[in-house]
């Protein structure tokens, strides 16, 4: 099977045990754009019939297209919510290397 329809079987076999959330790992990641799109349909099918969906991506495009809510994480921590609606690329940036600006601004006496 193709990375895509291997991505499918996995979604299928999550989705028969009647689950309120189901949690995708970069679903997109090595799929071809056709895959992606059948994913990103699934990921929406879910969400209007009530399950909650949540992901971890680091596709900036992906994750502003689907998201309703962001957590952004830098090493392990959150670092920032964000409503989908009013988040841009630059903030979730921001928050994705806040932790590592924190440390270099404690290490160079420029602590906030």
């Amino acid at each position: 099977l193709s990375g895509g329809n291997q991505q499918k079987v996995v979604v299928g076999k999550w989705l028969v045990r009647n689950s309120k959330v189901v949690l995708f790992d970069e679903p997109t990641r090595g799929i071809d754009v056709g895959a992606k799109v059948e994913i990103y349909n699934l990921m929406n099918r879910l969400k209007q019939h009530g399950i909650g969906v949540m992901f971890v991506s680091s596709e900036m495009p992906e994750i502003m297209g689907i998201a309703d809510r962001i957590l952004v994480m830098c090493d392990g921590r959150i670092t920032g919510e964000l409503t989908a609606k009013g988040a841009t690329q630059n903030q979730i940036m921001t928050y994705a290397t806040a932790f590592e600006n924190k440390i270099d601004q404690t290490a160079s006496g420029e602590e906030q």
